[in-house]
This record gives C-alpha cells, structure tokens and sequence, in this order.
C-alpha cells in the first residue's frame, strides 16, 4: 500500500487540522441523513415484510425463499460500472453524476415500499416478490452511489468518522421497520404502514436535492469499457499485482474470525442456558447500543490516532472480545457476565467496523470510487456468507469453547498482514 493514499477534496482549511469540531461539520451531518436513508429499505425487506407475509399466513418454506432478494447486494459490483460512467440528466437540470444517481434510486424505493400495501400476499405472492426484488435492486444501487458519494465528499482526515457515522444511521434505521411500523400495525391497514415507512426516505432524498455535487480529481471514465477496465486495472498497476493480492486478502480476512464469532451468537447463548427472554433484553439490548457506542467513538479516535494504527489497536480489542466468548463457553450462563463480554463485543465490532469501513474508503480511486467500494464490500461480505453456510458444521465437530478459539486463529492472519497493510508509523 502506498504511505499516502488517494486524497478526497479538501472543502475546508480545518479539514487538515482536525479536531473536535470535524464531529460537526455540515459533511458529517449528511452522512447521517444518507446514512438512514441506505440502511431503511434493507430492514424493511428482512423486518417488515417478513412480519407482514408471517401475519398473511404465507407458508413458512415460501417466506423462506424471499432470502433471495438479498442477492443484488452481494452483487452489486456488477452494474455498478455504469454508475461510475454514466450521468442521469433531466429535463433542465443535471444534479451531477452522484447526486443524479441517487435521486432516481431514492425516488424508486420510496415509490417500490409504498406498493406493497396495494397488493395482497394470499393473492398477489408474486406480485410481491417482485416488488421486494424491485426494492433490493434500487436500494443496493442506491448503496453503490452513497458509498461513492460519501468518498468523494469526505477529505480522508474524515473517513473514519464519516464512516462511522454513516453506520451507525444505517443501524438505527432499522427501528423504523423493525419496531414503529409493527407497532403501527395495530392501528393501521398495512397499505398505510407502507406508505408511512416509504416516507422515511423523503428526508434523504431532500438532503439529495440540497447539497452540491462533490468534486475529484481526475477525469471519471469516458466509455462503458473504460468504466468496466480501468477500476480493476488501476487497482492492479497502482502498486502492482503483489500489493493488489495483499489488499484483497486483508480486506478478506481482517473480519473472518469476529464474522464466524458472532454468526451463530443467539444459538451459543440457548445452548448454554440463557433463556429467550435474557438473550433478548440483556444480549439484543446491550448489543445495539453498545455498537453504536463504538462506532462513533471509533469515527472520533480516528479522527487523531488515523486509519491505520485504528486497525491495529480496534483489531486486537475483537480478538480479545472473540476470547471472551470462549470464556462465556466455560463458565456457562451468567447474565453479568453475558451483559459485559457481549457488550464488548459488539463494542469493539462498532470499532472495526466504522475503521475497516474507512479502510476500504481509502484504497479507491476517486474516478471509479462506486465500482471498487462495491467490489471490496462485496469482498468483505463473502465471510458472512461463508459463517452462515459452515458454521454449524464446525460447531458440531469441536463444540463451542474450541469453535471460539478457532474464531481467535483464524482472526491472526488479517492481523499478520497490517505491517504491509496499514504500517503503525503512518498516521493516515
């Protein structure tokens, strides 16, 4: 990896002195507005939809299957040369490469979560179906664009928090599906509980509407071929092959182990003892506000400590984090101890996540920033796929206490490639 990496636009003199004041600036508060808006139709697919098909009586195996509107996210990266090459433009008005695209992908989700509520599932199942396709369509495109918009928008003093911040809005955009539209349910036909979450994006798109377009450096691609070639090409020629494989297989492994920890967390903490309700009001709980808690004091520190040495420090506190459920696998089911080790947990996961998240953010190119974060997120999210596949398996042969210490071995390797990756010396 190069000691400097791509640099992003610098908006403003404090930008290369940062400080407490970068935590409020007008660019961090657009991460949060994007940030909602990009995490609100991926919990209305898995939260609000599932409990509308459940109340429907639509068959379990049925609903089973409408996992599969997940795929355009794991594939994103596919399509997502055209958003790199192309400029959505209007009648009198061109909002920009960016901006254009995430106006028609916003306007799309909010008018593909509104139509639920016009159709029946008992009659119109696959009606549905295809609107939850439609959904998963625009709102992965929609993710492609924020995550090159936020890149470009964000000098890389910022990325760490801007990330983070961004995160965390994404998670708390789940209550919106996941608990006030439920609760709106008992009140409301569904055809209105889907409109009133479809209006939930209104105010991204507005702040769509509002900001400026960001500038790059560097001319962005000027044919399909250029869009679809040069992203991969110059990743590859940037430092050469070697460093490319290095990047690839960090952004691979830097998660693995803490990914295989926590994918089968709920079915640990039965099998030991813990009742539903304690998972639920201590684990469930704690978790969520600890992750929030460290993804933003995690945006912060970066802000001072820089990406690099984050990577360091945040990834030894999760392969600490990953020991203390092996812990938990011997001393069996203590709600303290359970409420303090998941916490942790989920802590340092907000901590890595909101500087792997930076990471990634830095090692594009500001001319094909949607192509490659796509591509390297898409990376990333191989290892959950592959935790949710083989997990059980594993479990079945060792058992938990040396499943987690596998979790801990496998978690070494991303760590091993830091001095190349991410050398200490360098504060960025």
């Amino acid at each position: 990896m190069p000691d400097t990496p791509h640099e992003a636009p610098a908006l403003t003199a404090h930008e290369e002195h940062p400080g407490w004041r970068a935590f409020l600036n007008t660019r961090i508060l657009i991460c949060v507005f994007l940030g909602f808006t990009s995490g609100l139709p991926l919990f209305t697919l898995y939260s609000l939809l599932q409990a509308w098909l459940t109340t429907a009586h639509v068959n379990v195996k049925e609903i089973g299957l409408f996992a599969l509107i997940g795929l355009p996210y794991t594939w994103k990266f596919v399509w997502s040369p055209l958003m790199d090459r192309f400029i959505p433009r209007f009648p009198g008005w061109s909002p920009g490469r960016r901006r254009g695209w995430m106006l028609l992908t916003q306007v799309f989700v909010v008018v593909a979560i509104g139509s639920f509520g016009f159709f029946s599932p008992e009659q119109n199942l696959w009606a549905v179906a295809a609107i939850a396709a439609l959904v998963a369509f625009f709102s992965a495109s929609q993710d492609i664009v924020i995550d090159a918009y936020r890149r470009e928008l964000l000098a890389d003093t910022e990325q760490g928090l801007g990330n983070a911040v961004h995160v965390n809005a994404y998670k708390v955009a789940g209550l919106v599906p996941g608990s006030l539209s439920l609760i709106l349910t008992s009140f409301l036909p569904w055809k209105s509980v889907f409109l009133i979450t479809a209006a939930f994006m209104l105010p991204g798109l507005i702040i769509t509407l509002v900001v400026r377009e960001p500038e790059i450096h560097g001319a962005p691609p000027k044919s399909l071929r250029e869009a679809i070639i040069e992203p991969f090409h110059e990743f590859v020629t940037r430092d050469g092959w070697r460093s490319a494989l290095l990047v690839l297989g960090f952004i691979f492994l830097y998660k693995l182990g803490d990914t295989m920890a926590t994918a089968l967390a709920t079915k640990f903490f039965i099998d030991i003892g813990f009742s539903l309700a304690q998972i639920g009001v201590i684990a469930k709980a704690v978790a969520f506000w600890a992750s929030i808690a460290g993804g933003l004091l995690g945006g912060i520190a970066l802000v001072k400590i820089g990406i690099a040495r984050g990577l360091w420090i945040f990834g030894l506190l999760q392969i600490i984090a990953t020991f203390g459920f092996a812990w938990l696998a011997k001393i069996g089911p203590s709600p303290v101890t359970l409420g303090v080790l998941y916490g942790f947990e989920t802590f340092a996961t907000g901590l890595t996540l909101a500087t792997f998240t930076a990471y990634i953010a830095s090692t594009t190119d500001p001319r094909y920033t949607a192509t490659q974060f796509a591509l390297f997120t898409s990376l990333a999210a191989v290892p959950r796929t592959f935790a949710a596949a083989g997990n059980g398996y594993i479990v079945n042969e060792t058992g938990w206490f040396p499943y987690f210490l596998i979790c801990v071995v496998l978690s070494i390797p991303g760590m091993l490639l830091l001095p190349k990756i991410a050398p200490w010396r360098i504060q960025r």
